[in-house]
This record gives C-alpha cells, sequence and structure tokens, in this order.
C-alpha cells in the first residue's frame, strides 16, 4: 500500500473520532458579532491552539483588538518543500431567530437531512468543519507518515462574520512570518454533492453611496411643482443611464481590463447545465437582466456588473404627503472582474453623476470600500495540480468555476502578502449557512479531508517532479 493509500485507510479508520472531535469544536458558540461571546471566541482560538500542537504544529494565541487569532507552522520535509498557508475562520453568525432551529445549534447531532447524514450545528459548515477537513488531513499524514508533505502554515481568524477589522493589520505586522509559495482557502463551496469544484475567479467589489440636493429645504409640489428641480427625478435619470437597451453598463472605461472567457472554460461550464430559468426559478424570475447574449454562468461569475442596492428620498411614511424632496440618495455597487481597477472605476462613476447635475443642483458621494477581483489564470499548474487530486477522490472530475460574490481575504493575501489562493471548499448551497438548521454533510467532512491529503501530496510531488527536472 503506498503512502498516501494508507494515510486514506487512517481517515477512514478515524471518521468516527473525527466527527466527535469537530463536535466538541461546535460546541463553543464562538458568535464574534456578540461583545457577550467574546469570552467563547477565545476559548475557541485556544482549542484550536491545542489541536494543532497535538500533532506537531507550533501554535500560539495571537491577540488582535477584537478576538484573537490563531497562528500555527509545521514544518516539511526539506527546506525546499512547498510552503503553503492555510486559512480558516473559527468564528460563526448569531443564531437568531431561535425558534426556527429543529435542535439546538451548539448542541451537534448527526442526522439524516434529505436522504444524507448530516452534521447539524451552527458552524457546522461556516467554517469550522471545513477548517477541520485540513486539520484531519495533516493528523492522518502525521499518524502515518511522521511528517507532512509539505510546509504549512495556518492562519485562523475570529472575526470573518463581524467584517474582519483586525485582519488587515494584522497581515501588515506579520506579513514575513505569514508568506508562503499560496495560500488555501477552503470557505468555499462544491458544484453538487457528487462534484467538487475549485473557484478560479472572484469577483472584487466598488460600493457608492450619492447624495443630490436640490432646494435647500422639502417643498409643496403644488406651489414648486414645474419650477423646482426634483432630486429624485434627477437621481432616477442618472440610475436609468448606468445600463443601455442591451443590459451593457454605460460609464465610460467600465470594460477597460475586462476579458471574454477562454472558449473552452465556457464550454466546461455550459456542460454544467444550469440555466437561466433554473437559476432564476428559485426566485420566480426566468428573464437573465445583465448583457445580451451571455449564459446565466458567464453573467454572475465572469461579467461585470453594476446594482442599485437602495433608494432613499421623499415621504416615504403613511399615507400621503405632497412633498419635493429637498435630497434623494442611492446606494449603488460594481461587481468587478478580472483587471478591472476598483479606484478608476469609483472615479469613472463620479464623473458619471456629476456630468448629469443641474448646476443649481449638487452631489455628495460616500465611498463604501472596494476591491479587486481575483482571477488565476485557467492554466495554471496550481489549479490544474489540485484538480487532479479532487478527480481523483470524487464520482465526478472536478469543475473549474468563478465565485459571483466577493472574498476580501483573498486579495488581502494577494495584496499584502504577494500570494495567490487556491480556493477548495466542500460546502453545498442547501448548508443553510447564516440561517437557521445550519448542516454539513458527512461525505463533505469526510471526503474533504481526504481530498486535502490528496493536495498536499500532490502539490509535494509536483515540486519534487519540478526539481528532479
Amino acid at each position: 500500500m503506498s503512502m498516501l493509500q494508507s494515510i486514506l485507510a487512517d481517515l477512514d479508520s478515524r471518521i468516527d473520532a473525527s466527527v466527535a472531535h469537530l463536535f466538541d469544536l461546535l460546541r463553543i458558540p464562538s458568535i464574534s458579532t456578540d461583545p457577550a461571546y467574546a469570552a467563547d471566541c477565545r476559548r475557541a482560538a485556544e482549542w484550536l491552539v491545542e489541536d494543532l500542537k497535538s500533532i506537531g504544529f507550533t501554535a500560539s494565541v495571537r491577540d488582535t483588538p477584537g478576538h484573537p487569532m490563531v497562528v500555527a507552522h509545521h514544518d516539511g520535509p526539506a527546506a525546499d518543500a512547498p510552503h503553503v498557508l492555510f486559512y480558516g475562520h473559527y468564528d460563526v453568525q448569531p443564531v437568531d431567530p431561535l425558534e426556527l432551529w429543529d435542535s439546538a445549534p451548539f448542541e451537534p447531532e448527526l442526522i439524516e437531512r434529505d436522504g444524507a447524514k448530516v452534521i447539524a450545528a451552527r458552524g457546522a459548515s461556516d467554517d469550522k468543519g471545513q477548517l477541520m477537513t485540513f486539520v484531519e488531513a495533516c493528523r492522518s499524514w502525521k499518524a502515518v507518515n511522521g511528517a507532512l508533505p509539505c510546509r504549512v502554515s495556518v492562519l485562523f481568524e475570529g472575526e470573518e462574520e463581524s467584517g474582519s477589522p483586525s485582519l488587515i493589520p494584522f497581515l501588515k505586522d506579520n506579513a514575513e512570518e505569514l508568506k508562503a509559495d499560496f495560500a488555501l482557502v477552503c470557505d468555499t463551496n462544491m458544484w453538487n454533492a457528487e462534484t467538487p469544484a475549485i473557484s478560479a475567479g472572484l469577483r472584487g467589489l466598488v460600493g457608492e453611496e450619492i447624495t443630490i440636493t436640490a432646494a435647500s429645504r422639502d417643498l409643496h409640489s403644488g406651489y414648486y411643482g414645474g419650477a423646482a428641480a426634483n432630486p429624485i427625478h434627477i437621481l432616477s435619470r442618472i440610475l436609468a443611464d448606468l445600463h443601455d437597451a442591451g443590459g451593457r453598463v454605460t460609464v465610460p472605461g467600465f470594460y477597460d481590463g475586462v476579458h471574454e472567457t477562454p472558449p473552452d472554460i465556457l464550454a466546461s461550464w455550459k456542460k454544467l447545465g444550469r440555466t437561466a430559468e433554473g437559476f432564476l426559478g428559485d426566485v420566480g424570475l426566468s428573464e437573465p437582466a445583465g448583457e445580451r447574449g451571455r449564459s446565466i454562468l458567464e453573467l454572475v461569475w465572469a461579467r461585470p456588473t453594476a446594482e442599485v442596492n437602495g433608494i432613499t428620498g421623499g415621504y416615504t411614511g403613511e399615507g400621503f404627503k405632497t412633498v419635493i424632496a429637498s435630497k434623494a440618495s442611492a446606494k449603488v455597487s460594481f461587481r468587478l472582474v478580472h483587471d478591472q481597477e476598483p479606484d478608476k472605476i469609483r472615479t469613472a462613476f463620479r464623473d458619471f453623476v456629476c456630468a448629469r447635475v443641474p448646476a443649481d443642483c449638487s452631489v455628495a458621494f460616500q465611498e463604501h470600500g472596494g476591491s479587486p477581483a481575483i482571477q488565476l489564470p485557467y492554466d495554471s499548474p496550481l489549479l490544474n495540480t489540485a484538480r487532479a487530486a479532487l478527480s481523483d477522490e470524487w464520482d465526478n472530475e472536478a469543475v473549474m468555476i468563478a465565485m459571483g460574490g466577493s472574498i476580501p481575504v483573498v486579495g488581502d493575501f494577494q495584496k499584502l502578502l504577494g500570494m495567490e489562493s487556491l480556493l477548495v471548499g466542500f460546502g453545498l448551497g442547501n448548508d443553510r449557512i447564516h440561517s437557521p438548521n445550519e448542516k454539513y454533510n458527512l461525505s463533505s467532512f469526510h471526503k474533504g479531508s481526504r481530498s486535502w491529503a490528496r493536495i498536499l501530496a500532490a502539490l509535494a510531488a509536483d515540486k519534487q517532479t519540478g526539481a528532479d527536472r
């Protein structure tokens, strides 16, 4: 039996113990957004430190102005072995409304749900179950081989669910210690319960709030109507101008840095069978609203967007009030792809707005964050190594996908540590993260651990093969 097969067999033999071990972590109510649970957040960090120490890591709790970080390191078999930084987060979302849970959220259970065995608890999928897949893979590597195949560093955060206020300062202060060849991030999903996925792209984000001011006070619409500028009308025209009839964003220069997705990747996405009707049907829609001629997966994974997230202005209370508001505001977000630059998009949008505001009116802007998109080359050796390892473990070949949302830490790793990230996770769309009755499939936990064991082996083998050449 090969070394890898022995490690996989060890993971199989320890599955009951691994689940019981995960349950111990899940019982800790590490809710980062509520100060009442600060001690529990620290307790979760200390639990992880002791667990990592038990398998040979040098590990410690690192204080921050908020909840602590967990940092750990383990040597590789040789000085030139690949060095990876594994990232996860131990904090969880609040459980409200508690009455909608079928069982106590911090009393984990292994139950049957929809024909599958699942681990039911807050944090089971997001992100304690996910991060422990990697820890269990390392545990079996040490038990069987006595060493890890790569040099491994670990960063577990305690504030991901509350905006990560301490993360960027911590990365800046500890950059030299945390730098590795690349990062491994597990906070993502599979395509479905039988098909693993690697996320090669994440959309970036620019958030803007605009406020149009016209008259110095609210006006009577009978006395001033037809003569005074109405900021709601002005704002509405500006927002309507953001898209043309074909669904394209009309801000000048918006598509600078946007590349076409390779035809072979588009073909692989088409084989996934996701239709507009199927994707939108769950929310009572059927017609895509974005750029014409694009598939639904291309629209949400590989094309940029401009969306209006909220509008306020005038009288919105009960009854009716004939008023021309003095001010009107809107919140607008842009999802970015490929090489779009957030600062340029923000500037172009503000110029676009200012050009449409009458001379006797004014506009104010409030910035709400910005981050670039992350896009790994689809022919990246790192992606293809991981894809082969995943395909060896699961019934279906791993697929290369993108993500419509953003994972800020991936951009932080790239910007502050100069590292690309490999995004492999084993969550499912029906895991109900952030909702009552969160769960994590037992198969996700067990085969996720086996998958990480294979990926570590494959990364080490690639390094050795390269050295031999």
